[in-house]
C-alpha cells in the first residue's frame, strides 16, 4: 500500500488559498491544478468549490501519491490526476482555470516560460491563472526568510529560484494574460491572479 506524502506547507496555505479561489471563480467550469504535488489540496479544497470541476495533474512518479490521499478523502468533483510535466508540451484537454502552487521557483526559469506560453494556448478568453508563491519584487526580495530561502533553493538546485514579478508578467502578457490581482499571503507568499484576454 503506498503511504500518503505529507507537506506541512500544504496544510498552512490551503486556507488563505482557498479564501482567494472563492473570491475569483464564481463561475462553473473546469480548474486545472498543475504540479499538485501530494496531492493535499485536491483532497480538500473542491470540497468548498462544488461549482468547480478539479483536474489534478504532475509528473507520473508522483501520481500514485495523488492518488493515495484521494483514496481517503476524494470529493465528488474531483477527477483522477493527470500525468502532465508544466514544461512540457500539455495534451489536449479543455480548461477554464488554471492553479499552480509553489512551483515557479522550483522550475528553471525557462521552464517556467514554457510552462506559462502553454496556459496562454490552453485558457480561454476570460479564462484565470491562479499562481500561489514567493515572488521579487523591484529585484529585491521581500522579507529575510525569503533571502534565506532562495540561498536553500539555490544549493538544491542551481536553477531554482524566487522569480521577479516583473519577469512573470511581462512572461505571461506575452502570452496573452493580464495581471488581474495581487494578494499578500502567510510567510511572506503571495497570490497572482492572471486573467486570458479576448483574442483578436
Amino acid at each position: 500500500m503506498i503511504s500518503k506524502p505529507f507537506s506541512q506547507a500544504c496544510d498552512n496555505n490551503r486556507g488563505p488559498i482557498l479564501r482567494v479561489l472563492q473570491q475569483h471563480l464564481k463561475a462553473p467550469g473546469t480548474l486545472l491544478e498543475l504540479g499538485s504535488g501530494t496531492g493535499q489540496h485536491a483532497a480538500w479544497m473542491p470540497h468548498f468549490l462544488p461549482h468547480i470541476h478539479w483536474q489534478p495533474s504532475d509528473l507520473p512518479e508522483r501520481l500514485p501519491g495523488i492518488r493515495a490521499w484521494l483514496a481517503d478523502h476524494r470529493p465528488a468533483n474531483v477527477a483522477d490526476p493527470l500525468a502532465l510535466d508544466m514544461a512540457q508540451p500539455w495534451p489536449s484537454l479543455a480548461c477554464d482555470y488554471l492553479l499552480t502552487v509553489n512551483t515557479f521557483h522550483i522550475l528553471a526559469q525557462d521552464d517556467v516560460a514554457r510552462a506559462i506560453q502553454h496556459a496562454g494556448e490552453h485558457l480561454p478568453a476570460g479564462g484565470l491563472f491562479v499562481v500561489y508563491g514567493p515572488f521579487n519584487y523591484d529585484g529585491r526580495f521581500t522579507s529575510e526568510s525569503n533571502a534565506r530561502f532562495n540561498d536553500w533553493l539555490r544549493q538544491q538546485h542551481p536553477a531554482s529560484a524566487i522569480r521577479d514579478i516583473e519577469w512573470v508578467c511581462a512572461a505571461m502578457n506575452a502570452a496573452g494574460m493580464t495581471l488581474e490581482a495581487d494578494q499578500a499571503m502567510p510567510a511572506n507568499n503571495r497570490t497572482l491572479v492572471f486573467r486570458r484576454t479576448a483574442e483578436e
